[in-house]
Formats: structure tokens, sequence, C-alpha cells
């Protein structure tokens, strides 16, 4: 299964990811969401899927049996799970994938791999539980770019393919929010993300042109273990 991780980079820091993928170079396209007859398209995430992060987490850090199959759609989307900790938001891990995947076994085991199996830190533990967030990305409306000026910031992701200067093909990705907290117009997070994915050379008008770029769109929701905590107490009640 393509995977990759997302990394920050501190007072700007939120969430520049660093997503070292293994791309789906047909596209990678997920389930478009799905609109009703008045043609509004409804919302795929919600704070379930935050709390079943969480619920998943806490099982397997305590060898607990996993949580139950959740409510919300389990339907096929391209996915990132990313863990933060603190009042500041510091990242812990974040990891997830291109490939269309069911979100329930998704979610399960992206909650599991990006908390644990991000190369860049430490495993988190049981007792960093009360200090984390979680957030989910689902990606959404992949379509590919006339060239390397044809998105949005604060809009579209971008995902670029192209040669290194050995000639070695090479991928690297940015979520959506990532140049608009940067603060970065296209110029600049394109050769970020050349750099990023390897690139070593000078970077020219013509390195530019020549790379392939894959615009999309996501859908995030975000759940704090305070959110997790107070789900689980009215489920109690």
């Amino acid at each position: 299964m393509s995977s990759g991780s997302c990394e920050t980079n501190t007072k700007k820091q939120k969430l520049h990811h660093h997503h070292q993928v293994s791309l789906d170079v047909n596209g990678g396209s997920g389930s478009a969401s799905k609109a009703p007859p008045n043609g509004v398209a409804q919302k795929i995430t919600t704070p379930a899927m935050g709390y079943f992060c969480f619920d998943t987490l806490y099982s397997y850090l305590n060898s607990l049996e996993p949580p139950k199959k959740p409510d919300f759609t389990n339907d096929p989307f391209p996915l990132f799970v990313t863990w933060e900790t603190g009042i500041d938001k510091k990242l812990r891990g974040c990891i997830g994938t291109f490939n269309s995947i069911a979100l329930h076994s998704g979610l399960r085991e992206y909650a599991i791999t990006s908390a644990l199996r991000d190369s860049r830190f430490k495993p988190i533990s049981s007792d960093e539980l009360n200090r984390l967030h979680v957030t989910i990305s689902i990606l959404l409306h992949f379509e590919e770019g006339k060239d390397y000026n044809d998105w949005e910031i604060g809009v579209h992701g971008i995902r670029i393919e192209f040669q290194n200067e050995r000639g070695m093909r090479r991928t690297a990705t940015y979520l959506p929010e990532v140049a608009e907290e940067q603060g970065w117009d296209k110029i600049q997070t394109i050769d970020s993300l050349l750099r990023k994915g390897g690139y070593r050379g000078h970077v020219t008008p013509e390195t530019r042109r020549s790379l392939k770029l894959t615009r999309y769109q996501s859908e995030t929701v975000s759940v704090s273990f305070q959110d997790y905590m107070n789900h689980m107490q009215t489920q109690r009640c």
C-alpha cells in the first residue's frame, strides 16, 4: 500500500507536511463525495473518526480488544492521520496513503502506524494520551494540472513527479494548508517541494516546467483527547 509521512517545521510548523509517498502514478483519486438530490455535497469527515482513532490507539497501547465497527461511512478514500501534542500542537506522527482505502480499516491502520511507526519520532506512549490531538485528512478531487502553476494556494494540495539531477523519478506532496501556513507563493512552494523530494540541483524555470503536477483538495476533522473523553462520558450516561 502506498504510504507516506508528514513533518512540521517549528513556528510556522503546524503542518509542514513531509509526505515521502510511494504514489499511485495513475492518479490515485479517491471516491468523490456523494451529492444528495439537492446537489449539495455531503460532508465525509465527522468527529466520530477522531474518537475512533483515539479508541484504536488507546486499545493498542493497553493491550485491549480493538474498538467495535464504527458508525461512520466505510467508503474508500485516500487519507492521512496526524497526531500532535500539547497546546502548541507539536507534531508526533503523520502517515497516510494516496491509495483509496476503506475508512474503517484505513483509520484503524493509520491511527496506529502514524502514532508508533513514524521513523522521525519515538513511538507515542500511553502517558502522552491526555495531551494528544488527532486530525484526519480525507483527500478528494484529484486533477492533473496543466503546469506547475495550475493550482490555488489555500485550496489545493499538490503532488509533483519529476526527475532528479541523476535522472531518477521522484515524487513529493504538500497538503492544501501547507503553502498558506508557511506564507509561500507558488514558486516558493514548488521549489520547497522539489527539495523535499530530493532534488539537489539548481532549480530553474525549465526544472519547474518539466515536472508533472496533480492537484487535490482535502476535508479534515480534528479531535482532542478532551473531546474524546467528553464523548466517552456521554456514551456512558
